[in-house]
């Protein structure tokens, strides 16, 4: 599976950005995907995860309200819509598949990562 994650750029707080992640390779329609960040000298950290049908979402606690996951399974593509953005919430963002069943927050649990794309929001 190839995992291709765009959108990223430069917004100021209170700003929106949509990311989008398109798979290659694999039956997309298998796969949870999901969302994670990294800021400079931060651990990983969890931002949003949808199961196949989009049925079932999560989020991590600091984006909930935030930030909306979703998937267009004809286009093989999933999205982050960001929304009021924090100076906080800049990091590298990149998109992951998981071939079990139920959206997880577990990095160990997905199988293929994209090459990320930075956020920056600034104040």
């Amino acid at each position: 599976v190839q995992l291709q994650a765009c959108g990223g750029g430069l917004v100021q707080a209170g700003g929106s950005l949509r990311l989008s992640c398109a798979a290659s390779g694999r039956t997309f329609t298998s796969y949870v995907m999901g969302w994670f960040r990294q800021a400079p000298g931060k651990e990983r950290e969890f931002v949003a995860a949808i199961n196949w049908s989009g049925s079932n979402t999560g989020y991590g606690e600091s984006v909930k309200g935030r930030f909306t996951i979703s998937r267009d399974n004809a286009k093989n593509t999933v999205y982050l819509q960001m929304n009021s953005l924090k100076p906080e919430d800049t990091a590298v963002y990149y998109c992951a598949s998981d071939l079990g069943a139920v959206p997880t927050a577990k990095a160990e649990s997905y199988d293929y990562w994209g090459q990320g794309t930075q956020v920056t929001v600034s104040s």
